[in-house]
């Protein structure tokens, strides 16, 4: 008996519907964009309008569209939240991707549910729990080991998400609160002020210096590049890149990127199939490194290692391009081995280690003549460059093509011919033309001619296998009848594709479903209204406290909790140098001190702090307008 196939799917972001059409042409399964409110990433909301737009795109390759409604929500809130999934679902939205649990209280459309990164899915009894709770495809913690997600995967038949590049938040997701502590700003109503990028001084609990002004909580970008064979092994269905900010050309050179290598792994592993309709073709060759990066780490999908973090700088350094050999009067010679472009961006690290750029007006060869000459710059110091002009021109340009595979056949009627398209998923259309039947004076010529312009398919979505001629004998058919036959017969099969196209259906949750695993939630449970709390107390759960953007915690607290540890980073981790105990550390930014607090149990850090006097919530940033 043949194993079904398992799908993989390359999920792509959008920060509006033309990047996410974009997306889709570089090769990706699916995209996920935010509507118009309620999405955790303020500043990358679309209209209704742009949803239906880039729905109706993605249908045409069986691709999907994932619109994210993942803030927690106010009660003052629900109502709107509400009437917009269902506007998001008759756009023709094939998912909704949330981390407030109120929402499933609430008369919602039927419309599949992805549970948010958000909902911190680190363990299978959590994910059992949601898939439970009706959810069908749920965004793993950054911070999980594959051998954790194949744990996981055991127990579960959700669809499962993991972050394949991008951005690292180095808190797990949904449980940071440093931006709202001290500005009010919510991550998890998307507006994070990302404290995590700034310089800190860290300090041992004997006040003694570890390192200074260096970016202690910024992890270098994700990067699973070598890891997509075993990610899919381990039950990894959805593997997704970062990126509702980002903008269209890393879109489009990470996708393509990671296009080609699922694309590889499922070529030469059979129990792996596309989850989309298609093959792309770029006029360019990806290559990751191009674009804003702060370096690239795998993370912990191996299990902890060193050098995850970006201390140095957050800022995209980019490629060593060489070193500086001279400077003259306006210009400056390099030594290296590739060649320069006018446009290009170039950086090197300052004395103090602050990361310096340079835009290049003009370059000869190894002669560069920037914009200006910082003061900084040095004989000897490395070149990198972090903008290749040339490469970021074949991007600004149409750079993918994305065809569906069809099978033309032209055959004979009563009455003259009848040309049928078939596709790569099995859907087919027909258009018959009325002829006469004419004997070609020249039968090679006319049966050529019949599969030369059999097969143009031009500016269209498809490409054509050679065509399949039914025909009793060698018939003579002019070049504007065959062309109109093929223009309707096309116009017919994108119809047709449209109208077979179903969205995904929404999973029933369990009549008998699983308690939530704790009996008691804090802060950290995220529930900012009487919906989610009535949904946790109805599975199981006793004792339930606000959200942390309620402001009813007072104290000291943990902002912060992230597998990442400075101890580990700088040797001074109990579990490898022996006669060391866990004490506290202090992170120092100014007149701002966070206490770290280390649970070796976990192998995690907890970053401690309190709320700055007069923060309050803007509940009506995120609303709909």
């Amino acid at each position: 008996m043949t194993r079904p196939q398992h799908p993989l799917e390359l999920l792509a972001p959008a920060k509006n519907a033309d990047f996410g059409i974009e997306a889709i042409k570089h090769g990706a399964d699916a995209v996920y964009i935010g509507g118009p409110a309620f999405g955790a990433r303020y500043g990358a909301g679309n209209t209704i309008d742009d949803i239906a737009r880039l729905s109706a795109f993605a249908h045409r390759y069986n691709a999907r569209v994932f619109v994210a409604l993942n803030t927690i929500l106010h009660d003052n809130e629900l109502e709107d939240a509400r009437q917009l999934a269902w506007k998001i679902y008759q756009a023709g939205a094939d998912a909704l991707i949330i981390q407030d649990m109120g929402l499933l209280e609430l008369d919602l459309p039927p419309i599949q549910l992805h549970a948010s990164t958000q909902t911190d899915n680190r363990n299978a009894a959590k994910v059992k729990f949601l898939e439970d709770a009706g959810f069908s495809q749920l965004v793993l913690a950054r911070e999980l080991s594959i051998d954790e997600v194949a744990a996981i995967a055991r127990q579960t038949t959700l669809a499962l998400e993991y972050f394949v590049h991008g951005a690292l938040c180095v808190a797990y997701s949904g449980q940071c609160f440093i931006s709202h502590a001290h500005t009010g700003r919510s991550a998890n109503r998307g507006e994070c002020s990302q404290a995590c990028r700034l310089p800190y001084t860290l300090v041992d609990d004997k006040g003694k210096t570890i390192t200074e002004d260096q970016h202690l909580l910024s992890m270098k970008d994700n990067n699973q590049t070598e890891n997509i064979l075993a990610l899919a092994q381990a039950g990894v269905s959805s593997f997704k890149i970062e990126g509702r900010l980002k903008d269209l050309s890393y879109v489009k050179n990470i996708t393509a990127h990671y296009r080609k290598l699922l694309d590889e792994v499922i070529a030469e592993h059979p129990q792996f199939s596309r989850a989309s309709s298609g093959r792309s073709t770029y006029s360019f060759t990806p290559q990751p490194d191009k674009t804003f990066n702060r370096g690239y780490t795998d993370y912990f999908a191996g299990g902890r290692q060193d050098d995850i973090g970006a201390f140095d700088s957050p800022a995209f350094v980019g490629e060593i391009i060489g070193n500086v050999r001279a400077i003259g009067d306006g210009f400056f010679t390099v030594d290296a081995e590739k060649p320069f472009n006018n446009g290009d961006g170039v950086c090197f690290y300052d004395g103090h280690g602050d990361v310096i750029g340079m835009r290049i007006n003009r370059a000869e060869g190894m002669t560069l003549f920037p914009a200006e000459i910082p003061e900084e710059l040095t004989e000897g110091a490395t070149l990198f460059r972090n903008r290749d002009q040339e490469f970021e021109r074949s991007l600004e340009k149409e750079s993918a093509e994305r065809r569906i595979s069809i099978r033309p056949v032209l055959a004979e009627t009563a009455d003259g011919f009848r040309l049928t398209l078939t596709d790569e998923d099995g859907v087919s259309a027909a258009v018959d033309l009325p002829h006469g039947k004419e004997i070609a004076k020249n039968a090679e010529r006319a049966l050529s001619t019949l599969q030369e312009n059999l097969g143009k398919f031009g500016n269209t979505m498809f490409i054509a296998e050679p065509a399949e001629l039914q025909l009793s004998q060698p018939w003579f058919l002019p070049v504007g009848a065959i062309n109109a036959l093929r223009r309707g017969a096309t116009e017919q099969l994108e119809a047709a594709r449209l109208a077979a196209y179903q969205r995904p259906a929404r999973a029933e949750p369990a009549a008998n479903p699983v308690p939530y695993p704790q009996d008691e939630l804090t802060y950290l449970g995220n529930v900012f209204n009487a919906q989610a709390r009535h949904f946790y107390e109805k599975h199981g759960v006793k004792l339930i406290a606000e959200a942390y953007e309620a402001n009813q915690e007072k104290g000291m607290v943990s902002l912060m909790i992230t597998r990442h540890c400075l101890r580990y980073s700088f040797n001074l981790c109990p579990k490898e140098v022996k006669h060391l105990k866990p004490d506290p550390m202090t992170l120092v930014n100014g007149s701002e001190k966070l206490i770290l607090k280390f649970d070796c149990k976990a192998c995690e850090m907890h970053v401690i702090g309190k709320m700055k006097k007069g923060v309050k919530l803007n509940l009506g940033s995120i609303r709909p307008a």
